[in-house]
């Protein structure tokens, strides 16, 4: 990352930082300005200020690569997105795709489309900006028989809220009934940065959502912060079932704290029985593997470490007492692995690394495609402001990871296939990269 753009990103900080309203992306006019518009605010790099002292540990080494495994190759060069933040495909329909849009559109394709179509807009009722805006999307899994589609995104009125919400098609998934949205779930939001909020369905058939910690820097909200926090929904996985709940949802029995009543706006008495995991600072990009069912989380760092999380039940990820394996706040003596907080053992992330590698994770998933053997069965990760993609070898210890391309793509989000092949979103350019195997 070179000195000016550094400059540039630590001039939108401090405007942050003194409550100035800052444009969603795709209006500014300059490119450059439009990378340090998203890689500061929509995946909240930096953010100093308010946190602890940072220890800083030596920076270990990414195991180099001889030579490049995979390329990004533009696909479906007819359609392009503005300031797109995620890519999927409905169940049993691998002939269409969906892109969701930061400032609210909800769009659809097919590989020969010469433009890409709207589903929903919804541009006029949320609020987008800074890491705002619509930020997840998921299909029922009985789709196309239960023809609902779920919608994660942020409104402003009577105040700042994440919202999930249920939507309903007539027309197979070319366009939802804006006027049958049934909201499932509100959580208030002391401030407009890290949203998180990712949604997917599990191999199990519930709905997960992932929350960042509130807001601001070092997550400053509450005696513990909120990531640590059992009485907020904020920097947690959450999982809930939404099937045949109309508004509303049920808490699934299995869940840590199922037996406690539901929190309210994002936070109650007792621990929240929404709860999956916890401990999170700001979960940017989630996944299921599509053979064995774990949960992978990219959590975006503040000062200097991203990390790489395989999440399990009731599991306590760490943040604000570290960030990735390093003590955050308190600046040393920290809860180490294995250490109970909050009722749980804190666990270590499987990788991570330091920014002078890169600032802002998003998460990825575990390659099952065919188009690259070399990588079946490894987790794909990148990061947005270096471009740079990495892959981690599941079970592997000592923080492994492999750098397997340095690419230019601001990375906002990957996507994957019905038939487990891996696509990147380009936030800049809008466009549809494909991961594959170079010559």
């Amino acid at each position: 990352m070179d000195k000016s753009y550094k400059g540039r990103r630590r001039s939108l900080e401090t405007l942050y930082r003194a409550g100035a309203k800052l444009p969603v992306c795709s209006d500014m006019n300059s490119r450059n300005l439009l990378i340090v518009c998203a890689a500061v605010l929509l995946h909240a790099c930096g953010g100093g200020s308010g946190g602890a002292a940072m220890q800083t540990p030596a920076t270990p080494a990414t195991p180099a690569t001889p030579a490049a495994l995979v390329k990004l190759t533009r696909v479906f060069t007819n359609v392009s997105f503005n300031s797109p933040v995620a890519l999927v495909q409905a169940p049993a329909d691998p002939a269409h795709w969906y892109v969701i849009e930061q400032g609210g559109r909800v769009m659809r394709f097919d590989s020969g489309s010469a433009a890409a179509s709207v589903v929903l807009d919804l541009s006029a009722q949320i609020t987008a900006g800074g890491e705002t805006g619509l930020l997840g999307i998921a299909f029922h899994p009985d789709w196309p028989a239960t023809p609902e589609v779920f919608l994660s995104y942020t409104k402003s009125a009577p105040n700042l809220a994440s919202v999930i919400s249920r939507f309903r098609s007539a027309d197979g998934g070319a366009t939802l009934d804006p006027a049958s949205e049934q909201v499932i779930l509100s959580i208030d939001q002391p401030e407009s940065n890290h949203n998180g909020g990712n949604i997917a369905f599990g191999p199990d058939g519930y709905l997960y959502a992932g929350y960042g910690d509130g807001g601001g820097a070092g997550d400053q909200h509450g005696s513990i912060g909120n990531g640590q926090s059992l009485n907020s929904l904020l920097g947690k996985m959450l999982r809930i079932d939404v099937r045949g709940t109309g508004a509303g949802y049920a808490v699934p029995a299995d869940n840590p704290f199922a037996a406690n009543a539901v929190c309210v706006r994002g936070a109650g008495s007792t621990a929240c029985p929404e709860i999956w995991a916890f401990g999170f600072r700001n979960p940017w990009r989630w996944s299921f593997d599509k053979q064995n069912g774990d949960l992978w989380v990219g959590d975006v760092g503040q000062d200097s470490w991203e990390e790489v999380d395989r999440v399990v039940k009731g599991g306590n990820y760490g943040w604000r007492f570290r960030e990735g394996a390093h003590c955050y706040n308190p600046a040393s003596g920290c809860p180490q692995a294995g250490e109970v907080q909050q009722g749980a053992a804190i666990v270590d992330p499987v990788t991570e690394y330091d920014h002078g590698f890169g600032e802002a994770i998003t998460g990825g998933f575990v390659y099952r495609g065919a188009a690259i053997p070399a990588f079946s069965g490894l987790y794909v990760f990148g990061d947005y402001s270096s471009g740079r993609i990495w892959t981690h070898t599941p079970g592997a210890a000592n923080l492994q990871k492999v750098e397997q391309l340095h690419s230019a793509a601001n990375i906002s989000s990957f996507g994957q296939g019905l038939d487990g092949e891996l696509y990147v979103l380009d936030l800049a350019t809008g466009q549809v990269l494909q991961l594959l195997a170079a010559p």
